[in-house]
C-alpha cells in the first residue's frame, strides 16, 4: 500500500522458514484464499497515523498451505488456518509460529472454514457476556462481524436479536443470520424504535460493531438499559473524541473490549460451530477476486458496493 487507496503487487526477496523462541515451531506457510476484515481497512484508506502500512500489510484472515516446518504440530503440505503477525500476510510465503495455526476442516467449503477466523473472535468476545437466554440484543453494525454476532447471540438464546445499520443491502441478509427485527435508523429514531421493541425498557446487551470509520459507541450508550452490558467490539482510534463517558457511569453500564482470542479454544471451537451447522456462514460470502485484481477487492470492501461483505482473495489466481 504506498499510497492512501492504492495497492500493488512487488517483487521482495523468498521468505525463509526462520528460527522462533526454542519452545515453538515455525511453519513456512504459503496463502491459498484470504479474506478482508475491517481491521484492514484503516491501512487501504490512508490518513490514520496509527496505521501506517509496511510491505505486506494488510491482511490476516487466511488459509492455505504449510510449505515446511520446524516443528511437530504441522508436516509439510497440510493446509492450515493461520493469522499471521502484524496483519502482515500479503506475501506469496511467510514465516509464522505454529501456535498462530489451527487445521483446516476439509468436511466443508473452503471460504467458510476460513471464515472460522472472523467467528473465532466473536466467540471469544461473548465469552464475556454469559447468560444471554432470555435477552434482548442489540447489534449495531451489519459488516462480516455483525451479521455473525446476530448469528451466535441468536444460538445461544437471545429472545430478541435487533440489527441496526444504514445500509440496505446488509439488512436483507441480516435475517438470515438470526435478526428477527433490522433497523435502518439511526440516532434518535434508532432509539425510539428500540425503545418501541423492546416495550421501553431497552436493550440488556448492546454490541458496537462499527469500529473506526464512524464512532457509534455514543448511540450504543443510549440503547443500553440501566444496568446493561456493552461489548464495544469494533477497533477503536487511539484515543476517541466525544464519548459521553458521564453517561455510562450514570447508567452503571458493564464496559467490555474485546482482543486477542485463544488460538487453542476459541478458533477451533468456530470450525467445529461451521461443520456441525450450528452457525451458517454462507449467507455473508459475496466476493470472490484473484489476487491481480486486489485493488478491486479492497475498493469493493471498503467502500462496501455491490452489497459486498465477505470478499475473498484468491492467491492462486493469477493472470
Amino acid at each position: 500500500m504506498f499510497a492512501p487507496r492504492q495497492v500493488r503487487l512487488i517483487e521482495v526477496p523468498d521468505a525463509t522458514l526462520d528460527a522462533g523462541p526454542a519452545d515453538t515451531g515455525r511453519i513456512l506457510f504459503q496463502p491459498e484464499l484470504a479474506c478482508l476484515c475491517g481491521s484492514d481497512t484503516p491501512y487501504f484508506e490512508g490518513g490514520y497515523p496509527d496505521f501506517q502500512p509496511r510491505v505486506g500489510q494488510s491482511l490476516h484472515e487466511m488459509i492455505g498451505v504449510v510449505v515446511a516446518s520446524d516443528g511437530s504440530r504441522f508436516d509439510a503440505g497440510t493446509r492450515v488456518l493461520t493469522v499471521p503477525d502484524d496483519q502482515a500476510g500479503l506475501f506469496e510465503r511467510f514465516s509464522v509460529s505454529d501456535d498462530r495455526a489451527i487445521p483446516l476442516d476439509a468436511r466443508i467449503p473452503e471460504e467458510q472454514g476460513l471464515l472460522a477466523q472472523p467467528l473465532g473472535t466473536v466467540i471469544y468476545a461473548l465469552k464475556k457476556l454469559p447468560g444471554l437466554i432470555d435477552q434482548d440484543v442489540v447489534v449495531v453494525g451489519q459488516g462480516p462481524i455483525g451479521q455473525l454476532f446476530c448469528a451466535c447471540v441468536s444460538n445461544l438464546g437471545a429472545r430478541q436479536v435487533i440489527a441496526i445499520d444504514p445500509i440496505a443491502s446488509r439488512l436483507e441478509v441480516s435475517p438470515r443470520m438470526g435478526a428477527t427485527s433490522t433497523l435502518a435508523a439511526t440516532g434518535d429514531d434508532a432509539i425510539a424504535e428500540v425503545r418501541r421493541l423492546t416495550d421501553g425498557a431497552m436493550a440488556d446487551v448492546v454490541i458496537e460493531a462499527v469500529g473506526r470509520r464512524e464512532q457509534a459507541l455514543n448511540l450504543c450508550v443510549e440503547l443500553c438499559r440501566r444496568e446493561g452490558r456493552l461489548l464495544a467490539f469494533g477497533r477503536p482510534e487511539a484515543t476517541v473524541e466525544g464519548v459521553r463517558w458521564d453517561r455510562i457511569y450514570r447508567k452503571n453500564l458493564n464496559l467490555q473490549m474485546s482482543v486477542d482470542p485463544d488460538f487453542t479454544r476459541d478458533y477451533p471451537l468456530a470450525m467445529r460451530w461451521i461443520v456441525e451447522g450450528r452457525i451458517d456462514v454462507s449467507p455473508i460470502v459475496t466476493h470472490r477476486f484473484g489476487l491481480d485484481d486486489l485493488q478491486t477487492a479492497f475498493e469493493t470492501f471498503t467502500d462496501r458496493t455491490d452489497g459486498a461483505l465477505k470478499v475473498f482473495i484468491d492467491f492462486r489466481c493469477r493472470n
